[in-house]
């Protein structure tokens, strides 16, 4: 029993089918691109040229001791917090920073922006029938604004606080204006909204004062009603009378009871000194009672009377006897007039105890009145502490309403933006990129054409190889073979199955290890026979000759058409790839010396008047920038005048050397402009000393000298010993400019090189 399965026709993708036939239609492909290039070449000539300029604003909190309130913090708040930046930017496009920019540079009129010069669009009508742009014409704001957004670019400069603002117009100035206006503007606004602020402050603060003037009165007059009502006034000292009073009466009580006190203590002393028998003359009281002076006095003499006898008379005299007697009597008298004065301090000390007692009757009354006084004072206090926080809120509001009514100006306020760069017009256009867009319609041209033959072959089959098994063949187990193996041709013999299994056939049959058929292959060739061989690719020598043919031979001319037409074989005949150009510096050579650092002064200047150097140093500027070198690039020929200081201020000593060194347009190196003057002033050194220190500081520093005429600066440049390279342009003579850099050398400066934009056609 035996069955048969169907063959496997497999295929395989011919390589070299494929690329032959793209090399077959390769002229075709060729001519669409060429077509397409010119087609793209012609359009974009046809668009107009946009110029892009931008300014750039740092966003940081500002705030100034001189300005802010004594006791007031400066803002916290940093560029970096977030949101912030991001909130500034949706501000500056915002329709009334738009409106306001319009309004300034009467931008309703420009026809840029107003429609007037838009004309017939297929975009636009393409656009329109879509559904992206409305039908109905817009008001003529609604059409500046909406052309003054779609060419406005914000961003945020990478890790910064940095805002940038580009705009694209078609006029360069008008670019940079806008972009100076819109920054100014948001300026402005901010300001503006930093004084309404102040504004509103201050308008809240007024009715605050106004309302709390009123309650102030009215608490201070209840303060002074409630004093009347209740007797709670106030003396001396800040202290009410009644404490006065009591003070007073206490002081009273007190002195009037040291009186008596002392009043007695007299008394009661004389009483004693009398009882004791001894003399009471030495007591003060005593002694200024004029009875007792005189009886005193008497006293003395009649002793002295007595003295003077005694030493004459005995005791028992009856003279002596007498004045004794007298003595006696005195001091008798002496005694009574003691008990006299003790008796009028008794009654002395009776009087300050009888008015104590007055005294401290009418303290006690006093105190009763105090006792309600401190009552009625609690509540006195509540009324003054209420009336003192109100007087001093309004106090409060009264010194901030006038810092605020003094920060209302414009010119008072520091909004938290502020302009770090200023837009100055473009000297390259923006848009369209000529060359980009080139290379990119000649490569999709180019890929889509390839894919598109690539495709046709593979889906006619041309390009398909057909792999063809032949039938496997399943028996069983049986006693003879179905077959005769002599009966086979040589070309049919069985072979052994290779190891690995083959990538194409049945999984479920590759693990059987059955024969396999090998069939001829003329068959197959013959299927091939009617496919052409591809051609040879050209060799390198031929493709070296004919794009020398190529930059050799300008096009559109028919000399050199018929020239290249009768041209041998390139393969034979090989053409010099310089030629007599081979005086010209290659472009390539100078990138390569600056990159590698074996020029690090670079002095250009030009041979005629197109100034051709201007352009080879922004592609030399270019190539080291994308190097990672840093570069400055210092303008001492054009005469181009810019807004901002430059050489010529420099010269003169208008400008220091910090405020003519500038950033790009894009930041991305340092530059020195022309200025505002008409020449430089050749009697200075100060520009060789910016050139030198810029050299200092800069990897490469490229100088733009001028023509090289009895005007140029490139005499004085060349004196710090750098590389010159005098520049012609794209129609200028080789010859004529090999004879000016002859002359360069025969005045006397050093190696001056010759450099072309493009190579020229020899003589």
């Amino acid at each position: 029993m035996s069955y048969e399965l169907p063959a496997s026709e497999d295929a395989k993708i011919d390589v070299a089918a494929l690329l032959a036939a793209i090399i077959r239609r390769l002229p075709r492909i060729l001519l669409v691109t060429l077509a397409l290039l010119v087609a793209g070449f012609v359009v974009l000539m046809f668009q107009p040229r946009l110029y892009e300029s931008g300014a750039a604003i740092l966003v940081e909190s500002r705030a100034s001791a001189y300005l802010r309130p004594a006791n007031d913090q400066p803002p916290s708040y940093n560029g970096n917090t977030p949101g912030v930046v991001s909130s500034q930017i949706e501000l500056l496009k915002s329709r009334d920073t738009l409106l306001n920019v319009i309004d300034q540079l009467d931008l309703r009129s420009v026809p840029e922006f107003n429609g007037g010069a838009a004309g017939f669009s297929p975009l636009g009508m393409i656009t329109q029938l879509i559904g992206r742009r409305a039908a109905t014409p817009n008001s003529v704001d609604e059409t500046v604004i909406t052309s003054l957004h779609d060419r406005l670019t914000v961003v945020q400069e990478k890790d910064s606080a940095i805002i940038s603002v580009l705009v694209r117009s078609t006029d360069p100035q008008l670019a940079a204006d806008i972009a100076n206006a819109l920054a100014n503007a948001h300026v402005a606004r901010r300001a503006n909204l930093s004084i309404s602020d102040t504004a509103e402050a201050s308008g809240w603060l007024l009715d605050e004062i106004n309302r709390l003037r009123v309650s102030v009165e009215q608490a201070e007059s209840a303060v002074a009603d409630f004093k009347v009502a209740n007797d709670l006034f106030i003396g001396q000292n800040n202290t009410s009378l009644l404490d006065q009073q009591l003070s007073t009466i206490a002081a009273q009580v007190a002195t009037a009871q040291e009186r008596k006190n002392a009043a007695l203590s007299r008394a009661s002393l004389i009483r004693g000194l009398i009882d004791r028998g001894q003399p009471i003359e030495a007591v003060t009281d005593v002694r200024n009672s004029l009875a007792i002076q005189q009886l005193s006095q008497e006293k003395a003499r009649l002793q002295g009377e007595m003295a003077q006898r005694s030493a004459t008379l005995l005791a028992s005299h009856p003279a002596i006897r007498a004045l004794n007697a007298q003595i006696s009597e005195l001091d008798n008298q002496i005694r009574q007039e003691g008990r006299r004065v003790a008796s009028a301090l008794e009654a002395e000390a009776q009087i300050e105890a009888d008015l104590e007692a007055s005294l401290q009757a009418e303290l006690d009354r006093a105190k009763v009145s105090a006792s309600t006084a401190t009552r009625d004072n609690v509540t006195l206090d509540g009324l003054q502490r209420e009336a003192k926080a109100q007087r001093d809120l309004l106090e409060a509001y009264l010194l901030r309403y006038n810092e605020a009514s003094s920060r209302v100006d414009a010119t008072s306020a520091l909004p938290d933006v502020r302009v770090v760069s200023v837009a100055a017009p473009s000297v390259t256009p923006a848009s369209p990129k000529t060359s980009l867009v080139m290379v990119a319609i000649g490569i999709m041209s180019v890929a889509v054409q390839v894919g598109i033959v690539a495709f046709g072959e593979l889906m006619s089959g041309r390009a398909l190889v057909p792999i063809m098994r032949a039938p496997i063949v399943r028996q069983d187990e049986l006693e003879t073979a179905p077959f005769d193996e002599a009966e086979l041709q040589p070309d049919q013999r069985w072979q052994e199955p290779d190891t690995a299994p083959d990538a194409f056939a049945d999984p479920a049959l590759a693990s059987a290890e059955e024969p396999v058929l090998v069939l001829p292959e003329e068959p197959l060739q013959a299927e091939r026979a009617d496919i052409a061989p591809a051609e040879p690719p050209p060799s390198a020598e031929a493709a070296n000759a004919f794009i020398h043919t190529l930059m050799v031979a300008p096009a559109g001319s028919g000399e050199n058409d018929s020239e290249m037409a009768e041209t041998p074989d390139v393969a034979d005949e090989p053409i010099s790839p310089r030629g007599p150009l081979a005086r010209l510096l290659p472009y390539t050579d100078l990138v390569s010396d600056l990159v590698l650092g074996r020029t690090h002064l670079l002095l250009l200047a030009d041979h005629g008047d197109n100034q051709p150097s201007r352009q080879m140093a922004e592609e030399l500027v270019a190539d080291a920038l994308s190097k990672g070198l840093s570069v400055a690039l210092i303008d001492a020929g054009s005469g181009l005048r810019t807004g901002n200081p430059g050489i010529t201020e420099l010269s003169t000593g208008e400008a220091g050397f910090g405020d003519v060194v500038q950033k790009s347009a894009d930041n991305s190196f340092a530059e020195v402009t022309w200025g505002q003057g008409d020449s430089i002033a050749r009697n200075s050194n100060r520009p060789q000393i910016l050139t030198e220190a810029l050299s200092d500081i800069y990897e490469v520093v490229v100088v733009m000298t001028g023509r090289a005429d009895r005007k140029s600066m490139l005499g004085a440049f060349s004196e710090l010993g750098g590389r010159i390279v005098l520049v012609t342009g794209e129609k200028d003579d080789v010859e004529s400019a090999e004879a000016t850099r002859r002359r360069l050398e025969e005045a006397g400066l050093p190696r001056v090189e010759l450099a072309a934009l493009a190579e020229p056609v020899a003589a």
